[in-house]
């Protein structure tokens, strides 16, 4: 069965061609023996979406989509080895490169490929653990350049921080995650007297590139981060071919300008392909031209889908509906909307979603969103669905480092609270969302970490009346016969949201079952912020206990004592925070490594016995993950053999020997005697 193309035409003008990718230059690579059409500029991800893939596996029988935030890595075909992984979003397509995906498949064999049906699937067996595995968080880190001022992100707040402290006379390392400078500022339109996003975002990229005192990693992902220290994953082109390296970057302060993300929309099959947030449908199509089908539906609490909504149609995509959790919403994109002839449903949420009959698409229930009310309209079909749940700040480098957060009932999202020595946040992730005091808010950080005088920022908004703020993550109630879930993020994490069954029995009786608590507070596995906000969202964590459960759940990966080269600055980051103090009783700091050949997940509960599930009956919790060795907080002794769960199974782990600060930790792990 042959794939259909998922690049919209550049035969007319508009803004979703794919400004990043040459048309006139293409190119072929092979993954998992399937050949894989693209263009110079277009990353892995974004050629295989474009070659009509969009699906990443089964996990429970159900097929989960392919994004930017679930994809797998990929490693060359002949060499096959875990220490050469690459991430799909950030390493380039070269012309005749061969991988492999670094995930189990379904099946691997050729009569296997040619007996399936769903071509547009990678076929990974999702039900496995740790299924998406990224080995470079367990790599340490190679010396990189010194810098006085490490900016994450490359946003126009980045951008703008970058060039500020050079202004200073410091020297800049300026990291982004993407192939490319430039954020997320053109999503969201300009407001009057501003400059448009492409201005800034030229004008600050000629003043980046322009500054000897400022070094560009693109394609380079920040993922752990301490006070004086940021490691990193880059994609780099060596002698042709893309390789991985892991960079410790030492450097006395810091700016988080790491952005928002967006919340995904809890509803039953919000992970079905053909699911997908606003941001990455607007980015996949701008930058690489990228839009699966021809029809559309828009499901929001964020005016700027609406925007996202007229671009689609000026491409050609016919939207059939914008439907907006929001009672009453106000805006100048709502206006030019409903211009554009496109039918809006205000106060409405997606109940739930399944696959639409035919090959593609999928096909939405309607559900008012008014408190008490559960009327359901009839389901419409579209081959994409556009969900926007709104926009969190990134705070997971921030929380890693030992920033702290807060609940905002005003936004429904976490925030910041009282900051780590040497690191400040700009930009959106620190809660501006006006461009004009994003990019002053670059410069405010640098004068924040060199202690020079500040001038107070303010947010430019358009009053209220005009411009509806974002609602909550909308929420559907209504839940799938067909056992589709409703996750709560749409990252490597399955958390989903539980299922009440009907009792049969009316709930005034005295012995009608009672629904079971649920709280996130004790899940066996850890968190992501957007886990915690819906956790918040849906009563299974108390607004006052938010930003506790973030800072303390929230995966990492540390940079403990040692792992830094000699000109580092900064202490080394404490390997407990104090939320860990007395949890455990009579616990101690224990190197620990699995039975099998796996990495731990910081925030992991340890039990003594397999069987046991109960949180509270955890015996300790996996605090620290350095250079492929697990550090645990547990209540044991040396050479005992404990569990570790994951949802739906438990795997062993032993206790190798007792942690102290500086030492060997390879050499420890070849003393356990069960080590991999």
């Amino acid at each position: 069965m042959k794939l259909r193309s998922a690049r919209l035409g550049a035969d007319t003008k508009h803004l979703l061609q794919g400004s990043v990718i040459n048309r006139s230059q293409p190119l072929q690579f092979r993954l998992d023996g399937r050949v894989i059409p693209g263009f110079a500029g277009d990353t892995l991800l974004s050629a295989v979406l474009s070659a009509g893939i969009d699906t990443a596996g089964k996990r429970g029988g159900v097929n989960l989509a392919l994004t930017t935030r679930h994809a797998p890595a990929i490693v060359p075909a002949t060499t096959r080895d875990p220490s050469l992984a690459l991430p799909m979003d950030r390493t380039p397509a070269t012309d005749g490169a061969d991988y492999v995906t670094l995930a189990h498949q379904l099946s691997r064999s050729p009569l296997a490929r040619l007996l399936r049906r769903e071509t547009n699937s990678l076929h990974l067996d999702l039900d496995r653990p740790d299924p998406l595995t990224r080995p470079w968080l367990g790599m340490a880190g190679t010396p990189g350049p010194d810098a006085d001022l490490v900016v994450i992100g490359g946003g126009v707040a980045g951008m703008s921080a970058a060039v500020a402290g050079a202004k200073n006379g410091l020297r800049v390392m300026l990291i982004e995650a993407t192939p490319q400078l430039g954020g997320h500022a053109r999503l969201f339109g300009t407001m009057d007297g501003e400059e448009t996003p492409d201005q800034s975002i030229i004008r600050l990229s000629n003043a980046v590139a322009a500054s000897s005192k400022i070094t560009v990693l693109t394609s380079a992902e920040a993922f752990a981060l301490r006070p004086g220290m940021v490691r990193l994953h880059q994609v780099h082109l060596l002698n042709g071919a893309c390789t991985g390296r892991v960079l410790d970057i030492p450097a006395p302060r810091s700016i988080l300008a790491t952005g928002a993300f967006e919340r995904l929309p809890v509803f039953a099959g919000n992970r079905l392909p053909g699911v997908v947030g606003a941001l990455e449908a607007f980015e996949l199509a701008q930058n690489y031209g990228v839009w699966p089908g021809r029809t559309a539906i828009v499901a929001t609490s964020s005016s700027p889908a609406y925007r996202l909504a007229m671009l689609a149609q000026d491409a050609g995509i016919e939207v059939k509906r914008i439907i907006d959790a929001r009672p009453q919403p106000q805006s100048r994109f709502v206006e030019f909307a409903k211009a554009y002839g496109i039918t809006q449903a205000a106060g409405t949420v997606v109940a739930n979603a399944a696959p639409a009959a035919g090959e593609y698409g999928v096909a939405i229930t309607p559900q008012l969103a008014m408190e008490g009310l559960s009327t359901v309209d009839a389901p419409i079909a579209a081959d994409r669905l556009i969900a926007c749940g709104g926009w969190q700040p990134d705070l997971t480098l921030w929380h890693m480092a030992g920033g702290e957060g807060r609940w905002s009932a005003a936004t429904s999202r976490l925030e910041p609270g009282i900051a780590p020595a040497g690191i400040v946040l700009a930009g959106s992730a620190a809660g501006w969302f006006s461009r004009r005091a994003c990019l002053d808010s670059g410069g405010d950080a640098v004068d924040c970490l060199l202690d020079k005088p500040r001038m107070p920022l303010q947010d430019q908004l358009i009053d209220p009346l005009y411009e509806t703020p974002d609602g909550a993550a909308p929420i559907g109630d209504l839940p799938d016969d067909s056992g589709h879930p409703a996750y709560l993020d749409g990252g490597h994490g399955y958390l989903v949201r539980p299922r009440t069954l009907p009792s049969r029995w009316p709930s005034w009786l005295p012995f009608a079952p009672k629904p079971p608590s649920w709280s996130l507070d004790y899940t066996p596995q850890p968190l992501d912020i957007a886990e915690v906000a819906a956790g918040v969202q849906l009563g299974a964590i108390p607004p006052a206990s938010a930003g506790i459960v973030a800072h303390e759940r929230v995966a990492m990966v540390g940079i403990a004592a040692g792992d830094e080269p000699s000109s580092a600055s900064g202490g080394a980051a404490p390997l407990l925070s104090p939320y860990l103090e007395g949890r455990y009783h009579g616990a101690r700091l224990f190197v620990v490594a699995p039975t099998e050949q796996r990495v731990l997940n910081v925030g992991a509960l340890i039990h003594a016995d397999p069987d046991e599930t109960d949180p509270l009956m955890a015996i300790g919790v996996v605090v620290r993950l350095t250079d492929g060795a697990s550090i645990a907080l547990v209540a044991g002794t040396e050479g005992q053999t404990a569990s570790v769960r994951e949802p739906g199974r438990a795997f062993t782990i032993q206790l190798v020997v007792l942690y102290e600060d500086g030492m060997n930790l390879a050499a420890a792990l070849g003393r356990g005697a069960s080590t991999p």
